[in-house]
């Protein structure tokens, strides 16, 4: 009888600490199945921003997406980008869905045959720009979204340039994200 109840005591142990780990290890990227088409935001979600970008020898095919809460505002809610593929996230920013709008800056910039959109946010060094960007001055007319990668002392960015055009809504960012000035 004791050998029952100490080994029942064992297994109880190893199932609550197993079960203890898988919480604190799961994921906030949703699970395929629950993303809206064409981006790694959640069916719950608001796709701020989302593009298939340019395939390059790194990433043969990936999706940026900048993703927010339904409830979103100055005070609740959350903001966050993800890079990758549904199913294999490879970068989420932040991790903590709390304060997110403190991490993000938004700009804009428009005028008649210009119009220049701009979120960023860092990350260790590297500043990431989300960028949508049209200039109608150009001949013939340039329209360029994408990402941007950044850090000080590189010679180079690094730039993942939209396939096609985003699926994209900032109309809440600029009463919610701190600015910067264009």
């Amino acid at each position: 009888m004791r050998i029952v109840i100490f080994s029942m005591m064992i297994f109880l142990a190893v199932l609550g600490a197993t079960a203890e780990t898988s919480f604190q290890n799961k994921s906030t990227i949703p699970l395929v199945g629950e993303l809206q088409p064409n981006s790694l935001c959640a069916k719950d979600e608001h796709i701020v921003f989302t593009c298939p970008v340019k395939r390059t020898a790194k990433h043969p095919a990936v999706i940026a997406s900048l993703c927010a809460s339904a409830d979103l505002d100055k005070e609740r809610g959350y903001l966050q980008y993800r890079f990758g593929l549904p199913g294999k996230v490879e970068l989420e920013f932040p991790k903590d869905r709390h304060g997110t709008q403190k991490q993000f800056r938004y700009s804009h910039y428009f005028r008649y045959q210009v119009d220049l959109t701009e979120i960023k946010f860092q990350i260790d060094i590297n500043e990431y720009s989300v960028f949508d960007t049209y200039n109608g001055e150009a001949k013939p007319a340039v329209a360029e979204q994408g990402v941007n990668v950044s850090a000080p002392g590189r010679t180079k960015d690094t730039t993942f340039i939209c396939r096609t055009k985003p699926q994209a809504d900032y109309s809440t960012l600029q009463d919610i994200l701190p600015h910067d000035q264009q």
